[in-house]
């Protein structure tokens, strides 16, 4: 790479819903050529002036090919992707020359140890930044935006709140603050970071930030906060709604054993009520946010609650 900047991206999910707010925010800068990696028989549709280069992940070859010439690769797959899969983009990317990655990362935080323990998931996450560095072919950034508001808020059993049905369970006083993300601000995260220079100009470079867990967040609130914007968006008020409590811990272990008899809803309870436990695992903003040296925006709570409200209306999720 001669030009002390990212021109060149590729992006594995560029079809997905992460994916393709990612993409849009990179075009929207003008700095960068998008190549899509695709599978053959995917149906999902790019943005205009997107490259789409088919690969099958079988076939490491392919791989390499569809990412000779550039300079990053984005990983925004499903996140019940088989590890096997991000491993081969690893190895492929450093095979093919290219020197960043922004791991399949995009969750709560995973450097957090009791996270790491009390969430399956997680530890593939850590295990993937580790293979990045022993591979020492590419570097990374990593990029910890907790959940995802709009999904997480049109889930009932996630966030806890219906907003449809508008009933609501509190996890214990429904008071502990999260951090979590709308899908633009993580796209403007990936914007920002691929569009710093390199090596150090006259501010922040891509450098700082090598092989690192970075955080980022639209804002940090609890579930009351969450409330409040509801009732705001869906023109109520506590008196139209019905609302329980329950023991957050309760919650994780009720979820995580009916998760093991092959419950779905099981593993949504377990998976998001862990990160509302006192012991704050869930505040990434308390471990010092990068929001500000990106330039990103403050949110308003609200516009995102009204996305998550038309999510809600179709969603597949209970």
């Amino acid at each position: 790479m001669t030009s002390n900047y990212i021109t060149k991206v590729a992006i594995a999910g560029a079809s997905g819903n992460s994916g393709k707010v990612m993409t849009e925010a990179l075009l929207k800068t003008g700095k960068h050529t998008i190549t899509a990696l695709t599978r053959a028989e995917s149906k999902g549709k790019l943005p205009d002036g997107v490259i789409s280069k088919p690969v099958d992940y079988s076939k490491p070859e392919t791989i390499v090919e569809a990412l000779k010439g550039q300079d990053a690769l984005v990983i925004a797959l499903n996140g019940y992707t088989p590890h096997e899969i991000d491993l081969a983009l690893f190895k492929a990317a450093g095979e093919a020359g290219v020197s960043w990655i922004l791991p399949n990362e995009w969750a709560p935080d995973t450097a957090n140890e009791n996270l790491i323990k009390d969430i399956m998931l997680f530890p593939s996450k850590e295990i993937n930044r580790k293979a990045i560095a022993d591979l020492g072919q590419s570097s990374y950034v990593a990029v910890s935006t907790g959940f995802w508001y709009e999904w997480s808020l049109a889930i009932p059993s996630a966030y806890g709140i219906d907003l449809i049905n508008h009933t609501a369970t509190l996890f214990d006083e429904g008071e502990t603050k999260i951090s979590t993300a709308t899908w633009p601000q993580v796209g403007r995260t990936v914007a920002a970071l691929l569009s710093l220079p390199i090596t150090a100009e006259n501010g922040p470079c891509l450098d700082d930030f090598k092989n690192q867990l970075v955080y980022v967040d639209s804002f940090t609130v609890s579930q009351k906060d969450m409330l409040e914007s509801a009732f705001r968006v869906t023109g109520t008020t506590e008196k139209d709604w019905t609302i329980t409590k329950e023991s957050a811990k309760e919650r994780y272990e009720g979820g995580l054993k009916a998760m093991q008899e092959g419950d779905r809803i099981g593993f949504v309870k377990m998976l998001y009520t862990r990160i509302f436990f006192e012991d704050g695992a869930g505040n990434i903003e308390s471990k010092g946010t990068v929001n500000e040296l990106l330039g990103l925006p403050k949110e308003d709570i609200d516009e995102a609650t009204k996305v998550a409200l038309e999510r809600s209306k179709t969603s597949p999720w209970s």
